[in-house]
């Protein structure tokens, strides 16, 4: 008793190729970007240590020699 095996039909090599992603595949990863560009880009309520100024003069300067 031989079991049937089923013929594959070929496609012609100018066919395109059709991807099909569920929403959430884009959605997700497009929310997760616009998150952390939001809180790269937003003012943030954070305060300034009370300890050494020299890591705030040492930022300053980096961003001088950047800018220029």
């Amino acid at each position: 008793m031989s079991a049937r095996t089923q013929t594959r039909t070929h496609r012609a090599a100018s066919d395109t190729v059709e991807i099909r992603l569920p929403w959430w595949a884009v959605a997700l990863p497009a929310l997760a970007f616009a998150a952390l560009l939001l809180l790269i880009a937003g003012p943030g309520q954070a305060q300034a240590a009370a300890g050494d100024p020299a890591v705030g003069r040492l930022l300053g300067r980096v961003l001088e020699l950047l800018s220029a």
